[in-house]
């Protein structure tokens, strides 16, 4: 009865969009669409909420040894499942989007249009996909809402690029405000499911290049793209093309996800030719709205800024490249039969020295782009500085001992970086503050930064050890030994959990007592949840999991890892989402074109960091 109430009420939702998609491009019956809108957030906030009632007696059913934190992130973890919560998103956005109508504005009705026809297809696929099925896993993906709210505020600027391209118009101020709106959780999510992963799952990790962390990330490389070429006049041509881009890649990223965890092998090769197909109609969908758009354009356009113009090719050759490795196992499976996956050492090798080349145009931009000399002269001049702490920082690391090539150069690099944008937080151009935008922009670069001197010490400065002791063994990683005193067990009707009590001492001093533990859900099946146990200190994490456990109750396999700068890595993350605030909240306000009236001359307008 549950499933059924579900369904009914995402055929209305459906009924709802294309009322509303019908009645905004009309002057009069406006607010019909609004009201449309409303009533279609209305119908998936009923489907979600129907679906939590059912997950209740699903809960009950499995049994009360389950705990209601796994059965939540298991059951949304299904793909029917996440489609109703991102429907949720994607309405509530919409509704917000149409709250209220600008007169005059001919882009908002054409987009809503084709917020609202989005949403449609999705009410429609949500209800065909049928009643959410509960999946065998027990490890949830962890707090996903932020990526769903972030995703779907994407489809704003999509319908504004639509828009665009129907009336020959090229709107930037409201699709970056929206992007950047997009972007902000976009970002806290894909920072939040790497703590899940490395707090909760026990990976081992913070990123793993899993097909759902990839999904998350191709489309935040592209509006990153996007807010870097929205502020530049002449990058105009480019910001329409990589609206239109960035959201289809959302459902592209979760079909290609499922397809390549959960879906049959007979079901691959389709997954591949529809994958392939909407890839080819993006690529020509994009080529046709930037000669249509560089035609529109003054025949002298303005030469952008070789910086900013080689930086957001690079993002979106980056998140191209993360597209193919998703596209690339259903491709194999179509040619050779056989199931493949591009793991982590496809990414790592591909995409890393994209990365650093990103860091390093990143911190040249900051000095270069507002120079204190018109010369070449004054472009060196102000790089000098931020380059000898980029090539101090990496001289005194390299006298400490060998250390791996790409973690050396992303320290120096960072460095370069964090002395480039403080260089320009106190510098004043032409005694002009820098305001609120661009001081967001470069709290986001410097946390950036941050970022990537973490991962670069996690992974090239971690000591790991892996062994199966008894009872009384210990085992040595990093400074730490870390001591199996007892193994306890405590059996249920639907779970069995086995923790491991280990010791943690530091020369010869017990620092800590941890509890890694090993549940196994016998009602609901598939493999072991492991649960690590971690010590956070300031510089370092002491991370210990235990991966199985023998039939005696006597030894166990304890993996113990020291993991460097991970409290670096978090905060890192919360100074990019600051960094975003600040620039949204530095956009507030603005006039979106310049004054009409013969009296006012165009001002070259300066290409912001965000």
């Amino acid at each position: 009865m549950t499933a059924a109430l579900g369904t009914a009420a995402l055929w209305c939702g459906l009924a709802a969009s294309l009322v509303s998609a019908l009645a905004w491009p009309r002057a009069r019956p406006a607010a019909l669409g609004a009201r449309a809108g409303r009533v279609a957030l209305g119908c998936a906030v009923l489907a979600v909420a129907l679906q939590a009632a059912g997950l209740v007696g699903h809960a009950g059913h499995w049994g009360h040894g389950v705990p209601f934190s796994y059965t939540v992130t298991t059951l949304w973890s299904a793909l029917e499942a996440s489609l109703l919560l991102w429907l949720l998103a994607l309405t509530g956005v919409a509704a917000a989007a149409g709250r209220r109508r600008r007169p005059g504005d001919r882009l908002q009705p054409l987009a809503m249009t084709a917020v609202m026809l989005v949403c449609a297809a999705f009410f429609a696929v949500g209800a065909l996909a049928g009643p959410p099925a509960v999946p065998a896993a027990a490890d949830g993906p962890g707090p996903g809402a932020l990526l769903h709210l972030g995703s779907a505020a994407l489809a704003v600027p999509f319908g504004h690029g639509v828009a665009c391209l129907v009336t020959g118009r090229t709107e930037t101020g409201t699709i970056r405000r929206w992007t950047l709106a997009a972007w902000v959780p976009l970002t806290a999510g894909i920072v939040l499911g790497a703590w899940w992963s490395y707090r909760v799952l026990g990976w081992g990790g913070s990123w793993e290049w899993d097909p759902d962390e990839n999904g998350a990330l191709m489309p935040w490389l592209l509006t990153t793209a996007l807010l870097h070429a929205a502020p530049s006049r002449a990058m105009r041509p480019w910001v329409v093309p990589l609206a239109l881009a960035a959201f289809p890649l959302v459902p592209l990223g979760m079909f290609l996800a499922a397809s390549v965890g959960a879906l049959p092998v007979t079901v691959l090769p389709v997954t591949a030719l529809a994958g392939a197909a909407l890839l080819g109609v993006l690529v020509a969908a994009l080529a046709g709205a930037r000669a249509l758009l560089a035609r529109r354009e003054p025949r002298r356009p303005a030469r952008p800024d070789p910086l900013l113009l080689l930086g957001c090719a690079l993002l979106a050759v980056l998140a191209g490249t993360v597209l193919l490795g998703l596209l690339l196992p259903p491709a194999v499976e179509l040619l050779r039969g056989e199931r493949a996956a591009a793991g982590p050492p496809y990414f790592e090798r591909t995409l890393v020295p994209g990365l650093l080349a990103l860091l390093a145009l990143t911190g040249a931009a900051a000095r270069v782009r507002h120079p204190r000399g018109g010369t070449a002269t004054g472009v060196w001049r102000g790089l000098a500085w931020p380059l000898a702490v980029g090539a101090g920082t990496v001289a005194a690391l390299a006298l400490t001992g060998p250390p791996p090539v790409m973690a050396l150069a992303a320290f120096g690099l960072a460095a370069f970086v964090l002395a480039a944008v403080a260089g320009r937080l106190l510098a004043r151009t032409g005694g002009e503050p820098i305001g609120l935008r661009r001081t967001g922009g470069l709290v986001a670069h410097a946390g950036i930064a941050l970022a990537a001197v973490a991962v670069a010490a996690s992974s090239g400065y971690a000591e790991e050890a892996t062994a199966r002791v008894w009872t009384g063994g210990s085992v040595p990683a990093g400074g730490y030994t870390v001591r199996l005193e007892a193994v306890e067990r405590d059996a249920h009707a639907a779970a069995t959990t086995t923790t491991a009590v280990v010791s943690a001492a530091r020369e010869g001093t017990i620092v800590d007592v941890l509890r890694p533990s090993l549940t196994s859900y016998p009602a609901i099946g598939g493999p072991p949840v492991a649960r690590p146990a971690v010590r956070s200190a300031l510089l370092h994490d002491l991370y210990v999991s235990v991966t199985d456990v023998g039939q005696d109750g006597r030894t166990a396999v304890l993996r113990v890892a020291v993991n460097p700068f991970m409290s670096l890595l978090w905060a890192s993350g919360a100074i990019i989402a600051l960094g975003g605030l600040l620039a949204l909240l530095g956009g507030r306000g603005r006039p979106r074109t310049p004054p009409p009236g013969p009296a006012s001359v165009p001002r070259p307008r300066r290409a912001a960091a965000m």
